[in-house]
């Protein structure tokens, strides 16, 4: 197959000796590679090589201009848009956020030569018309506003001007200034041939210069478009080139050059939805591992056209290692490499630093960087983890600079990073670039090439930024360089190298301009990607833009419409691959492209239309069962020795497996730090207040009086009880704050409820915290059981005695009482009265009883009262239900020796519970 350059040089080559003083000017750099590689393919003889030029480098030469970079034109406008000194000045970063999109309009207006007093004029009185009511009277803010649309064309002269002045231009400037001059240019060109090569849509400027050096300069042009499309005077593929057919003169007296005739050649077309970007990217990777199995050699010629070049990082772990020579046109992106999260992160660090110290989630990301364990970790061994370590210890929400340094104080990078100083832009930039001279040392003693790579890249960056800093002091704080550092960090990529020519082709849909390939896959051919569809980033409306001849979304989905065609033209092998569940990110429905070619008769019979879905192997979790090894029956005899407690066998019967996990094998959660106080720490703080609230009392007969002068204390124990189980947490602010005034209010109205009750009952506390074990004889086993525990209260109640158990937590009046003797070591949901049981044996065993009560105070539900365990037998309740006795506790015992023998037989493996 031979492509559109290939045929075109033939031609020219057939009509010239030699191309030595031809000048060829292409849409794009790429197709300028591609074209220069065929000259050297068809060149028989020594020759100098002709010009070859992108559009825009053309354009360029012709100005005498070079292009500013977009944070020169943003400062330039910012500038500008002070000098027409705004009532109320907007600070950079403010006006960074709209000034992109009146750049965008001024490099527009500037491209297709508007006259801008007539459009800023018209604009003007739109604003005015559609924001205020002529009638109503004018406030200052309205007038400022009116002010900055009827300044708008000064703005514009200002800024032109001040670029102009320094021979510099935003894109629209530069090729305003060509046309201006480009008869200067032709002069110094008269022995020059130009050859113009597969143009499409073109801007105002371009049309004007192209059209003056085909009718007054030796030249040509060759269009790459298919008969098939020019023939069809309603199709969007060949929208411009019918026009430029139509109303360009030269046109008028020499041939339309260019066109061919390959569109309607049979082709294998094969439309693929598939859910989702990655799964269209390892569809891709299926592809090309068929292809290259099926056709070797075939892998030279084909292409994947990325419609959304995002998806470059999944295509690029997704092609098959079969294929060896890949050449990527776009470039890895600057922003998704580490060290751009590395200095995000150095940014966010300083942005929450405050008076209080830095923040502990910004200090813990900003340390856990391997960047950052790289720097400190080089002069301190496990530096980073043990400051992570102990923050998370501690429960530092706020940590000082002091604190960070104490924890290594011998460590100079560490305290260079950490510093409470206020750090003006250019000083952190200074910080920035001695961080990259500190890696670079490190780097290079590792010898680590690509690393070394990515610094080069990121120190040149900060250079710029320093620059730009310099030069225009406008640039006030972090968060303005933040700003500025992203939007010039999102423009930045890494070249792959490689050979241009040779080996599978990625590319943008742009990039692909010109170049013919035999295979072309094309992913996210979606609405809203291809073609883009409407978007609004402009301030000049709809209407006024039809009106001055300016582009709207329809043009710009008439080149799409173009690029896509042209891929179709020459290819034998397609495959469009689309996203078939489309979102706001990724898409919206199957492209109009699609349904175009689907209802166009003359290539139904080329198309097949499939849906792929990746193979889904059910992920059937298999309950894990542990087998009973020697080393976990030592574990278990072990524990069983230390003590069983209530709890521990609470996680035996909700699920063997946290039995396994926690208790035997003492695996805790991850050490985090309590920004808010946890539940655990919150239920202990109550139990700790309680005890230290009524140990006068041991012994004694409550009495109403002295619990009201107790009630004075409980803000102190409270706070007390804090620093010491919730460590250096904060709780003078927030939720925490909220958490301490919570456990007072909890306990103050728990003491008023006892208070009340001691008008109607005397209550003599006997024990509070009491620490009990108890050994349990089992004739089956040939080691010793121990049961343990803490009781949190016991007391009488009118000679009644009770055991009674502390939750903050919510429990129920169902959750403690029981029907079935079995339920109570197998079902999780009658733990609480598992629990009580236990406790109950433990002081029987100590302290041998006739009869008593055991129930739960829950402070969610204090109005409950004592929430008491019951065994109910009937259907109906009684009172003599919550009597626990000794045929209660025999009962008990013999379902608690069958659940501990269960654990301890080693021919019974823990079964997890599906919970």
């Amino acid at each position: 197959m031979k492509g559109f350059l290939e045929e075109t040089l033939e031609l020219i080559v057939q009509k010239h000796d030699s191309l030595s003083n031809h000048i060829f000017i292409l849409p794009s750099k790429r197709a300028g590679t591609f074209l220069k590689n065929l000259i050297a393919q068809k060149t028989t003889q020594t020759s100098f090589a002709p010009e070859i030029l992108s559009t825009e480098s053309f354009i360029e030469k012709i100005s005498g201009l070079s292009y500013a970079s977009n944070l020169e034109q943003l400062f330039e406008l910012y500038n500008t848009y002070l000098q027409s000194k705004p009532q109320e000045v907007e600070t950079f970063y403010s006006f960074s956020k709209w000034g992109q999109t009146l750049l965008q309009d001024f490099n527009e207006i500037d491209r297709y030569l508007i006259e801008t007093k007539d459009l800023f004029s018209n604009l003007s009185a739109i604003q005015e018309i559609t924001h205020w009511s002529p009638d109503a009277p004018k406030t200052q803010m309205m007038d400022d506003y009116l002010k900055f649309w009827n300044n708008l064309d000064a703005i514009y002269q200002t800024f032109k001007n001040s670029l102009l002045k320094n021979n510099k231009g935003h894109q629209g400037l530069v090729y305003r200034t060509a046309t201006e001059k480009l008869t200067e240019y032709l002069k110094t060109k008269q022995n020059n041939i130009f050859v113009f090569l597969g143009f499409n849509a073109l801007n105002t400027s371009e049309s004007k210069i192209i059209q003056y050096i085909l009718e007054y300069h030796n030249s040509d042009i060759y269009w790459d478009m298919d008969s098939y499309f020019m023939q069809d005077s309603i199709h969007d593929a060949s929208l411009f080139l019918r026009s430029h057919k139509k109303d360009w003169n030269y046109f008028k007296t020499n041939n339309f050059k260019g066109v061919s005739n390959y569109y309607n050649t049979p082709k294998k077309i094969e439309i693929i939805g598939a859910p989702k970007n990655i799964s269209q990217a390892k569809y891709v990777g299926n592809l090309l591992r068929h292809i290259k199995i099926e056709s070797p050699d075939s892998i030279k010629n084909t292409a994947v056209i990325l419609a959304d070049e995002t998806l470059l990082n999944p295509i690029i772990n997704s092609i098959p290692k079969e294929i060896d020579a890949i050449n990527i046109t776009m470039g890895y992106a600057l922003e998704k490499t580490t060290l751009a999260s590395f200095f995000n992160s150095f940014f966010e660090l300083y942005l929450g630093n405050n008076s209080k110290g830095w923040f502990y989630s910004n200090l813990l990301s900003f340390i856990s960087h391997p960047t950052t364990t790289t720097l400190i970790n080089e002069k301190e061994e496990d530096c980073c983890s043990k400051i992570s370590t102990t923050i998370k210890t501690k429960n530092w929400s706020y940590i000082s600079t002091s604190k960070i340094k104490a924890l290594a104080p011998d460590n100079v990078i560490l305290s260079e990073l950490f510093v409470d100083e206020s750090y003006t832009p250019i000083t952190f930039i200074e910080k920035c670039l001695h961080i990259i001279s500190e890696l670079k040392n490190i780097y290079t003693s590792q010898s680590n090439s690509l690393a070394l790579e990515y610094l080069y890249r990121f120190n040149s960056l900060f250079n710029q930024l320093n620059t730009l800093i310099q030069e225009y002091n406008y640039v006030n704080d972090l968060k303005s360089l933040l700003s500025l550092y992203n939007e010039l960090l999102s423009s930045e990529t890494l070249d792959f190298k490689g050979d241009p020519i040779e080996g599978l082709q990625i590319m943008g849909m742009l990039e692909s301009r010109n170049l013919d390939f035999e295979t072309v896959i094309i992913t996210s051919v979606n609405e809203g990607i291809l073609p883009s569809g409407k978007s609004n980033n402009s301030f000049i409306p709809f209407d006024l833009k039809i009106n001055h001849g300016l582009p709207t979304y329809k043009e710009k989905d008439a080149v799409y419409t173009y690029h896509f065609y042209r891929l179709l033209q020459r290819a034998k092998n397609i495959y469009l691959i689309y996203n078939t569940e489309p979102d706001v990110l990724e898409g919206g429905e199957k492209s109009r492209l699609i349904t175009q070619l689907l209802t166009d008769e003359n290539k139904t019979k080329d198309i097949k239309e499939k849906v792929a879905t990746p193979i889904i192997i059910p992920n059937v979790k298999d309950l894990e069962i542990i087998e009973k090894d020697s080393a976990l029956l030592e574990l278990i005899k072990e524990h069983a020795t230390k003590g069983f407690s209530p709890t521990s066998l609470s996680n035996y019967i909700r699920n063997p497996i946290d039995f396994y996990k926690r208790n035997l094998l003492k695996i805790e959660d991850v050490l985090a730090v309590e920004e808010t106080v946890a539940a655990n720490t919150f239920g202990t703080i109550v139990h700790d207040t309680l005890e230290d609230l009524y140990t006068p009392f041991i012994g004694k007969l409550l009495d109403a009086e002295a619990l009201k002068t107790s009630k004075k204390q409980i803000s102190t124990l409270v706070k007390k009880h804090f620093a010491r189980t919730y460590s250096e947490g904060d709780i003078t602010q927030g939720k925490n704050l909220l958490a301490f005034n919570v456990i007072i209010r909890y306990i103050e109205r728990f003491v008023d409820l006892e208070i009340m009750q001691l008008k109607q009952n005397s209550i003599k506390i006997i024990g509070l915290e009491q620490q009990l074990r108890v050994k349990l004889h089992f004739p089956e086993l040939d080691f010793p059981v121990t049961l343990k525990g803490k009781l949190d209260r016991i007391d009488e109640e009118n000679g009644s005695l009770r055991i009674i158990d502390y939750k903050t937590g919510r429990v129920e009046g169902k959750n403690v009482t029981i029907k079935n003797w079995e339920e109570v070591t197998t079902e999780y949901s009658f733990s609480k009265a598992f629990q009580l049981l236990c406790y109950s044996i433990m002081y029987n065993a100590n302290n041998p009883i006739s009869e008593l009560q055991a129930g739960i105070l829950t402070f969610k539900n204090l109005n409950a009262g004592l929430l008491k365990f019951a065994y109910q037998e009937g259907k109906r309740k009684s009172a003599n239900d919550s009597i626990i006795n000794q045929e209660i506790l025999t009962l008990f015992t013999k379902e608690l020796k069958s659940l501990v023998l269960e654990i301890c037989n080693p021919n019974s493996p823990f079964i997890e519970k599906d919970v």
